[in-house]
């Protein structure tokens, strides 16, 4: 289980736009990665507008946000133009970066059990360390929580 200090691993994202990006991509700079289950249902899409909302915070604080769920990239796009996403979104359909970040595990709704995407959000630093780790996210006042970790002196 990644925790604060640990050195986050460095996997390889697949952008909505069909890029690849590393973590190593981000590093001189810090890094928000969240984790959510899926595009456009309620919590995902008030969290992603939460996160769009404060974009322009996030990049004056030099930070890079990125929403990770096992979406497809083509899922993504329709998710972005529909609610004008302002924060990237990366497709996990390999499983390797829910594996390495510890999100992807068993979860319970009316007694039946089944995998699922835990919402959880890392703080990667500039240096490539955890500053801090958020895990079963309730999405309200989340987003400004992040803003403010990001903006709290290192």
């Amino acid at each position: 289980m990644l925790d604060q200090g640990d050195k986050a691993p460095d996997v390889t994202l697949q952008m909505a736009d069909g890029s690849t990006r590393t973590l190593a991509d981000f590093q001189g700079r810090p890094l928000v990665l969240y984790f959510y289950p899926k595009d456009d249902t309620s919590g995902c899409t008030a969290e992603a507008q939460s996160f769009t909302d404060l974009a322009a915070e996030f990049a004056a604080a030099g930070a890079a946000v990125v929403g990770v769920s096992k979406d497809s990239a083509a899922r993504h796009q329709k998710f972005i133009a529909k609610y004008d996403l302002k924060v990237d979104l990366a497709t996990d359909a390999d499983d390797s970066v829910c594996a390495a970040f510890g999100t992807w595990v068993e979860k319970s709704m009316y007694g039946r059990k089944y995998m699922g995407i835990e919402r959880a959000t890392f703080l990667i630093g500039a240096d490539g360390r955890i500053v801090r780790v958020w895990r079963k996210v309730k999405v309200p006042g989340h987003a400004a929580e992040v803003l403010k970790a990001v903006q709290a002196p290192a």
